[in-house]
């Protein structure tokens, strides 16, 4: 019999985001802080405890599985791991975020190893810009990687580009026209305030996105296609690729959300931007076992809030970094 996880709202839960390491070799402006700390390794969730999480949630219903960080590249046997928990009975999709940076020698080992799909961040395709915005001159690496994870037959390759005015939204044109010949998928999202670098005057909503892209191209809607998420989905006629569009604060997308977020080091997270989160590894280590595992799923969909409060004056504010969380 199939399991079907639902909130307190009736929203289906069917997706869990992991992240496997708060380590980041980047240091986007966007994302991390000027004070930040890494959490102990020692408190870090091992890779057989993410196991025992992911198959006794697939159990109750979980069928989508996405890999994050912090940078998950950066912990060794991701491969391994990946191989471990993708034959797991009922797991329907499994897939991963990255820098990217280290992708061009993990691509084939991640893709033999069961991994489906892959989001990459990428924000310019300037290397002096993008040293700027992540701290790095690593561009060509990331672009090597991006091209290899094609290559190896990861599908669809997604690149999620954060659109800031006066920082890349004059590359937005050339984002859309690497669609046209190319299968990529790219994924415009808004800037999001989730540090104290945070400036209002660099936000771009979506709608201004969309409106600089249709003065160019022609945008036509694409319905009920694979794995889209959070994003609204266009294809400029003609083109091989697809655009996404994601709107975290202009209209978001919380009466639809279907996600939970394990954090690096054990803790659930009903919603990405509000500090309330369930203790998973004290239990686990504790000797809890599956039943405890899953009482504390029970608790965390309970508690998961109708919406979260970004764009209000009463703002929960998430005060845990992204690099932890893992978006």
């Amino acid at each position: 019999m199939i399991k079907i996880l639902k909130d307190s709202y009736g929203r289906t839960i069917d997706y869990l985001r992991i992240s496997i390491t708060d380590h980041c070799n980047l240091r986007c402006v966007y994302c991390v802080t000027d004070n930040v700390t890494w959490v102990p390794h020692e408190e870090i969730l091992r890779f057989e405890e993410i196991a025992t999480i992911v198959r006794t949630f697939v159990k109750e219903g979980i069928r989508k599985v996405r890999i994050t960080g912090g940078e998950p590249l950066m912990r060794k046997g991701l491969p391994e791991f990946i191989s471990q928990i993708s034959t797991t009975e009922g797991l329907e999709d499994l897939s991963l975020t990255t820098n990217g940076v280290f992708l061009h020698p993990l691509a084939r080992d991640l893709k033999e190893a069961g991994l489906k799909r892959i989001n990459v961040s990428l924000d310019t395709f300037k290397p002096e810009r993008y040293k700027i915005i992540t701290g790095r001159d690593l561009f060509k690496q990331v672009w090597q990687g991006i091209q290899t994870a094609r290559e190896v037959g990861l599908f669809p390759v997604k690149i999620n580009v954060v659109a800031m005015k006066g920082v890349n939204d004059d590359e937005l044109l050339d984002f859309v026209r690497l669609t046209m010949d190319e299968p990529y998928v790219i994924r415009f999202i808004e800037y999001m305030p989730v540090n104290e670098k945070w400036n209002e005057e660099s936000f771009l909503s979506v709608k201004k996105i969309r409106q600089r892209i249709e003065s160019v191209y022609p945008l036509v809607p694409i319905e009920g296609t694979h794995n889209n998420g959070p994003a609204r989905v266009f294809r400029v006629p003609g083109s091989k690729g697809e655009i996404g569009l994601i709107s975290p604060l202009s209209n978001h997308f919380c009466g639809t959300c279907n996600r939970i977020r394990l954090t690096a080091d054990g803790h659930l997270r009903p919603c990405l931007f509000s500090d309330l989160e369930i203790d998973l590894k004290t239990s686990l280590r504790n000797g809890g076992g599956k039943a405890a595992l899953r009482q504390l799923l029970d608790r965390a969909l309970k508690l998961k809030p109708l919406q979260h409060h970004l764009n209000t004056v009463s703002a929960t504010k998430c005060h845990r970094g992204m690099w932890s969380i893992g978006g």
